[in-house]
């Protein structure tokens, strides 16, 4: 059993290291204590660390279970905050169902573990987690305005550009001020329970593949030049998916850096595809798209998305955007806009990734 103040570090380091630090979503679940529970448990399931924890390593049933989560986890990203935590919600549902045919009651007991320890401090704001704990109302008030206090200052220095030393101090101070109130708050017997609902200790920290299968392609049946593939076709290589539109001038500085990636990264296991989804009324014209992808020097794979198939698939909101996608077919990363806008280093970013990617 780890000791009082291991326990709170613990718990805090967890919440604010893996789901919530850089989140904007969790740093607006301020005006609600509900909201303030982080949902992990289908980022859980994703990583490799846990399914081996739960040994599912490779098991064509989760692969399954997942891809028809994913499909509507992914896009659910973009809907309004409530709809959104709605949605996972439901979808937790799902997958703890699905589950259940396939562990053991005490491989799923050891996952609701492992997703309380992901939650962190915040775990001690479910009903379930107060009743075996023992916090009385009062404590759980103390608590929970601990919270909020954390995550108003963490929202407004999100919303700073640049940063703000002092937001950032104060910041710190109030993440202080939560472990010094658990440690106040935690008796012995407190800890104790606590300890039981949390389980075996879990390293949160190197965490890294806590995102969706990236959606399948749509195949629109026309593409630039006579290449095609689909996702499932590249398993094994990693994959940078971007979607443009050819009259975009934020999506044309970006050019560049596709047919750089598609000349040099292509020779490491690197495929580039693009999707060019229509703003404008020219863009909406296969010809105009064909003769632009040429006279841009593309030589990698475009789907002409005139539907919007691929898009609303992918929950995209903005062109140009690129997706970087691991061996396995699971999303990584992606950065929205020019890659160099403003002095940006995107490009660097998503090399320096691929590169660990190619590791893997």
């Amino acid at each position: 059993m780890m000791r009082s103040f291991q326990v709170a570090s613990f718990f805090l380091m967890v919440v604010t290291v893996l789901f919530c630090a850089g989140s904007k979503r969790a740093l607006a679940q301020a005006v609600d204590a509900e909201p303030m529970i982080p949902q992990n448990l289908l980022k859980l399931v994703h990583t490799p660390e846990v399914q081996k924890e739960l040994g599912l390593e490779g098991d064509a049933r989760l692969l399954e279970v997942l891809r028809e989560i994913d499909r509507v986890w992914w896009p659910s990203r973009i809907l309004p905050e409530q709809k959104q935590t709605e949605t996972t919600r439901e979808l937790e549902k799902r997958l703890l169902d699905a589950l259940s045919k396939i562990l053991s009651p005490a491989k799923i007991r050891r996952l609701r573990e492992l997703e309380t320890q992901s939650q962190g401090t915040r775990a001690l704001l479910r009903a379930d987690v107060v009743e075996a704990v023992g916090l009385d109302a009062r404590a759980q008030q103390t608590i929970r305005a601990a919270f909020l206090e954390t995550d108003s200052l963490a929202r407004q220095l999100n919303e700073k550009r640049g940063g703000d030393a002092d937001l950032e101090k104060q910041l710190r101070e109030a993440r202080d001020k939560e472990l010094s109130l658990l440690n106040g708050l935690l008796t012995t017997a407190k800890r104790q329970e606590f300890g039981k609902l949390i389980g075996e200790p879990f390293s949160m920290a190197s965490l890294k593949r806590i995102y969706p299968l990236a959606p399948e392609l749509i195949d629109s049946e026309e593409w630039t030049g006579t290449a095609r593939t689909s996702l499932e076709s590249e398993r094994g290589k990693v994959v940078l998916v971007h979607f443009y539109a050819f009259q975009c001038h934020n999506c044309v500085a970006n050019f560049k850096h596709y047919n750089r990636w598609h000349e040099t990264l292509s020779k490491k296991g690197v495929t580039v595809i693009g999707i060019q989804t229509p703003e404008t009324s020219a863009e909406r014209d296969s010809q105009l798209v064909q003769k632009a992808a040429k006279e841009q020097g593309f030589r990698f794979p475009v789907l002409i998305d005139l539907k919007s198939s691929n898009w609303d698939a992918w929950g995209n909101t903005m062109w140009p955007t690129v997706y970087v996608i691991d061996k396995n077919g699971y999303i990584r990363s992606w950065w929205q806009g020019e890659l160099n806008w403003q002095g940006a280093t995107g490009d660097q970013t998503i090399e320096t990734l691929v590169d660990e990617l190619l590791m893997e």
